[in-house]
């Protein structure tokens, strides 16, 4: 074994793994277009009568963007153009899925993790808008910088009503300058404990559409995106730097994947 290949091993065992993605029921919130969002069966059961060793298994139907998941490229246009200026055509976007920037063509991530708690304090307005100098207040007071390549986690506390669909669908938005601000640190890949990142309906005046951050970050930048985060055990540690890690399935042309995303935290 290398001194490097020790020294990991040596700071995962002094580490903590955080569990952030949320479970997954066919009763939990999702963004109204991707409804009916998450369903498992089972089509296979134990019975009596067969032999001694029976078998269950089941059937998983679920939209790409329900649950904890992370956002493709592919996902999102302007003027029927995708990042990098390709033009949104039936080659491009075929019945099959995206012959170009699905999501699987995500790699494993596994970058600097930044937690941005914004409801450390006090309870943040249901279906309020988050502009760019509340994200730098709360990197300031924990005294974190946002750079290049990291995963930023932007907590508004409504994750810890997820089994509250009405509640957790109240929870706050990004607005588009909040976006560009995470934008122009050069960010990897964002993510909240929300439906949508941005608040839904929101018409951002500037950009002039709903859902502004996916204009400014996947389109613009090719910024991914990830929702209904599980950030709450991050913040009641106040963990605001971490190793991130998640995998998002390789669902050729698809454009977004359910993730399982963790936080390694060392602890010295």
């Amino acid at each position: 074994m290398t001194r490097t290949e020790s020294e990991v091993l040596s700071a995962i065992r002094r580490g903590r793994f955080y569990d952030l993605e949320q479970p997954r029921r066919a009763q939990d919130p999702v963004f109204p277009g991707h409804r009916p969002g998450f369903v498992f069966t089972l089509h296979r059961r134990h019975e009596a009568g067969l032999e001694r060793r029976t078998s269950a298994s089941g059937m998983l139907y679920m939209a790409e963007h329900s649950g904890t998941h992370i956002d493709a490229l592919c996902h999102q246009a302007e003027d029927l153009h995708l990042y990098g200026g390709a033009a949104v055509t039936a080659k491009v976007q075929t019945s099959a899925g995206f012959t170009e920037l699905g999501v699987d063509t995500i790699a494993p991530i596994a970058r600097r993790g930044v937690l941005l708690d914004l409801a450390q304090d006090a309870d943040l307005v249901p279906q309020s808008i988050v502009e760019a100098a509340t994200l730098e207040r709360a990197a300031k007071r924990s005294g974190v910088e946002v750079g290049d390549g990291d995963v930023v986690l932007v907590r508004t506390g409504y994750g810890r009503y997820w089994s509250d669909p009405d509640r957790y669908l109240a929870a706050p938005g990004m607005t588009a300058a909040a976006s560009t601000w995470l934008g122009d640190r050069g960010v990897f890949a964002v993510g909240s404990d929300n439906v949508a990142w941005d608040l839904p309906g929101f018409v951002d005046p500037e950009i002039g559409t709903t859902l502004p951050g996916h204009v400014v970050l996947i389109v613009r930048r090719g910024i991914h995106i990830m929702e209904n985060l599980f950030l709450e055990e991050l913040a009641a540690r106040r963990i605001h730097e971490f190793l991130f890690m998640a995998l998002p399935l390789k669902v050729a042309g698809g454009t977004g994947s359910p993730i399982r995303p963790v936080a390694l935290a060392i602890q010295d």
